[in-house]
């Protein structure tokens, strides 16, 4: 089958590799019809390229067709339409009888000190092969896929497997009061559908910060208010105008939406490029003890929460040494919330709505670019450069 692998940094490519089988009689076998870019995969193009070798397969927002299942699993089978939730998990340990599926203890990779397996995201989380393929093997089938009915397009459905639930508990964790305020800072594809999952919890404000202009303009297309942070410069003073937009309060929840390789944080994009120039054996050791993020966003989002408020963080970081405002966070009395989105524990409220023809949550503007699977190269390029006013890809194999 052709497949998108990553071969070095900034370096993808669509090659021919061995088709999946059942291995496990938990397993099930897809056939792709939609998978996505997701803003988590460009760190894999970017900064995280030491935990991957050349061939591997990525990708971890697939939807697809049921190809053919193992004799354990029996709520999905041949025929059936699913959509694969990124993180694997089985559905009956301690942890995911809590709701807690991205620390599932079937599929926690206990050697490197991390939580649930993930589809095509490095040796930290299982180097288990991605949906950025013709096919895809799904581990823990009797649990994870989400059969979703037939007839509306597949956009409808595809941003189950992540980046909706990601919005949803982003904002659920965000904890806003009745007649409070949200801020999301990021309007990347998980920030724009956190900033609509706001607006219809009920939120009195939303306001939507980033710097470029397509993101904008969609964010508000959906109702947002929005701060251009090109008119205000420097993150303090994005803090300052989100909290004078306010009443000189601040928002209640501020969703941070950017993650490890935020703009305006020079010193870790410069250590981000220092690890990247290492061999991959001197480079695992110093992302996995020694790694710092760009924390522009995250500090915003700090700084700019009102006293008492929730920070609530859906952005991916991977440093162990980051410096944080301790005496803001304590002095202003927030409360963090953050994590890997159990995909599943939201399910049930969301697959109405994107079953409702309405499409109240706009899935299906959110894709700017739908490609062919040859075309994935051209994707992440684009994707990462915010080129040709690209907000999110989807790939069609």
């Amino acid at each position: 089958m052709r497949a998108l692998t990553w071969q070095g940094k900034r370096d993808v490519r669509v090659e021919d590799v061995p088709d999946p089988r059942i291995e496990q009689p938990t397993d099930a076998v897809i056939r792709v019809t939609s998978t996505a870019i997701c803003g988590s995969d460009l760190h894999l193009y970017e900064v995280l390229g030491p935990y991957l070798k050349p061939g591997d397969v990525l990708g971890h927002e697939p939807m697809g067709v049921v190809e053919e299942v193992g004799s354990e699993v029996q709520h999905i089978k041949a025929g059936d339409r699913v959509v694969v939730p990124f993180n694997i998990s089985c559905g009956h340990c301690w942890m995911c009888s809590r709701g807690l599926f991205a620390q599932c203890e079937t599929t926690q990779n206990r050697e490197t000190g991390k939580g649930a397996s993930l589809f095509g995201y490095t040796s930290l989380y299982g180097s288990v092969p991605g949906g950025q393929a013709e096919y895809l093997r799904v581990p823990q089938a009797q649990f994870g896929p989400v059969k979703v009915p037939e007839g509306p397009p597949d956009q409808r459905f595809l941003y189950l497997s992540d980046i909706l639930p990601t919005a949803w508990q982003g904002v659920k964790y965000a904890d806003v009061p009745e007649g409070g305020t949200l801020a999301v800072i990021g309007l990347g594809p998980v920030g724009q559908l956190a900033a609509r999952i706001g607006r219809h919890l009920g939120c009195e404000r939303v306001i939507g910060v980033d710097l470029v202009p397509e993101r904008l303009a969609l964010a508000a297309k959906h109702g947002v208010e929005t701060l251009d942070m090109r008119d205000v410069h420097g993150e303090d003073n994005v803090a300052e105008a989100l909290i004078e937009m306010t009443g000189g309060r601040g928002p209640d929840g501020v969703m941070e939406a950017v993650g490890m390789e935020a703009h305006g944080s020079p010193v870790g994009k410069l250590a981000h490029a220092m690890v990247g120039m290492l061999p991959d054996k001197a480079a695992r050791p110093m992302v996995d003890k020694m790694a710092v993020d760009r924390m522009a966003a995250l500090r915003t989002a700090i700084k700019a929460a009102r006293r008492g408020g929730t920070v609530s963080i859906s952005g991916v970081y991977g440093g162990e040494v980051d410096p944080l405002p301790m005496m803001e966070m304590f002095d202003r009395g927030l409360t963090l919330r953050m994590g890997q989105c159990h995909v599943k524990r939201w399910i049930d409220d969301l697959l109405p709505l994107v079953c409702d023809d309405a499409d109240p949550l706009g899935t299906e503007d959110l894709a700017t670019h739908v490609l062919g699977l040859e075309e994935a190269p051209h994707g992440y390029e684009i994707f990462q450069k915010k080129q040709d006013d690209c907000i999110k890809v989807v790939l069609t194999p």
